[in-house]
């Protein structure tokens, strides 16, 4: 199979919008006020993140389905192409994270859209901030990078061993990892795992008229960016040298 570059932008831009729609839609169901999901917790936050990746990874399918700048980056430092017929050119690596990025920034302005009577109603700022991006449990920038970085590497490190692509792999198969690392590494941070699912729904919250919004937590913000790449690269770097072991 080959693309051309702009079946790989619509590709992987569509599959990063549907997950970030329904991610990023739950979390708006389970924190917003008068939401009939209201409070329905986190097992229900990381289950629906994992359904979420099994529709964008059908999505994207012909790309590779990667939705995330981390899964590009680690299978190019992997020496992997990043579908099949598709190699891992620095022209080819920026198509597909730009597109992951305006796929989850088109994404997140759906959800507003989706719950804007919601978003209307007196809630805390956290809260609204908290469906658009990740933030700690416990403020702590250089632990916090830590945990993201785990949790990327036991992605990538999962995906590179099997020697395919996420939509290799198969959508149910990638949903259920995303949900055990949801549910096992994702307490700390809120499990970004990928720089774009954070960085275009924090740029959204800051363009969108929310009211009572407050600010992005661009303090914040470079966290889920430099510590999924860490780990990507750490798995791009460790991993194929026990390709023989799998």
């Amino acid at each position: 199979m080959s693309a051309t570059l702009t079946q790989i932008f619509a590709s992987e831009a569509l599959g990063t919008f549907l997950l970030i729609l329904l991610g990023c839609g739950v979390v708006a169901g389970v924190v917003l006020p008068t939401s009939k999901a209201k409070d329905s917790g986190w097992i229900v936050i990381t289950m629906a993140w994992g359904l979420a990746v099994f529709v964008g990874v059908y999505a994207a399918y012909k790309t590779g389905a990667h939705l995330n700048p981390a899964v590009t980056i680690g299978l190019a430092v992997a020496g992997r192409p990043l579908a099949e017929g598709i190699s891992a050119t620095p022209v080819n690596i920026l198509v597909y994270c730009a597109a992951q990025m305006v796929g989850a920034m088109a994404g997140a302005a759906t959800v507003w859209l989706s719950y804007k009577k919601q978003f209307d109603q007196e809630a805390d700022a956290a809260s609204k901030l908290a469906v658009f991006a990740t933030g700690p449990a416990v403020r702590s920038y250089g632990w916090n990078v830590v945990t993201e970085a785990v949790g990327t590497f036991v992605l990538l490190a999962w995906i590179i061993a099997s020697g395919k692509t996420p939509s290799g792999l198969g959508p149910l198969a990638v949903a259920m990892v995303i949900v055990v690392i949801g549910m096992s590494l994702g307490g700390p941070t809120g499990y970004a795992i990928n720089p774009a699912r954070d960085l275009g729904p924090r740029i959204t919250h800051a363009l969108l008229p929310i009211p009572g919004k407050g600010g992005s937590d661009w303090a914040y913000s470079w966290v889920p960016i430099v510590g999924p790449l860490i780990g990507a690269v750490a798995a791009g770097l460790i991993v194929p040298h026990f390709a023989g072991l799998f």
